[in-house]
């Protein structure tokens, strides 16, 4: 089963458009910096535009972020993508007539759920403002060391 990139590729999107604010921002050039399809940008952006967390012009390339980002969480983000499904999810079809699989999912149920709770705890204390101050600081890293 292949994991889905949508949240940290609207992650990725949403500072980008932060930090490329003054160009001229087309699906095109956003997909050039996730290594994606502008089609798949253009759907994330769809996403990120109905949780009234970007703003588009029909016509124009030029998304916009709507709120400031120490307003956008990373949960609000995650919640736009990838909707209220759960983080984990039991498998369903065990054999009630084994002792593992007759109780594995009451028992990992609990385990679970609290995972849950502490990911959206986190993801809700961590906004956009923190990934971008993050980007910048690793950049500057980069950008002073020694060119050889």
């Amino acid at each position: 089963m292949r994991v889905s990139t949508r949240f940290s590729d609207s992650i990725h999107l949403l500072a980008f458009l932060n930090i490329y604010a003054d160009q001229h921002l087309t699906s095109d050039l956003i997909a050039s910096s996730i290594e994606t399809s502008p089609v798949v940008v253009r759907r994330l952006m769809g996403k990120l535009r109905q949780a009234g967390l970007i703003t588009t012009t029909p016509g124009s390339a030029q998304p916009a972020l709507a709120k400031p980002l120490a307003q956008i969480s990373l949960l609000q983000i995650f919640y736009a993508v990838e909707g209220d499904k759960p983080l984990f999810a039991v498998d369903p079809k065990t054999n009630p007539e084994c002792i593992v699989g007759g109780n594995i999912q009451t028992v990992l149920q609990q385990y679970y759920q609290d995972a849950q709770t502490a990911a959206e705890a986190r993801l809700a204390r961590t906004s956009m403002q923190d990934i971008v101050d993050n980007i910048l600081v690793e950049q500057a890293k980069k950008e002073a060391l020694p060119h050889n």
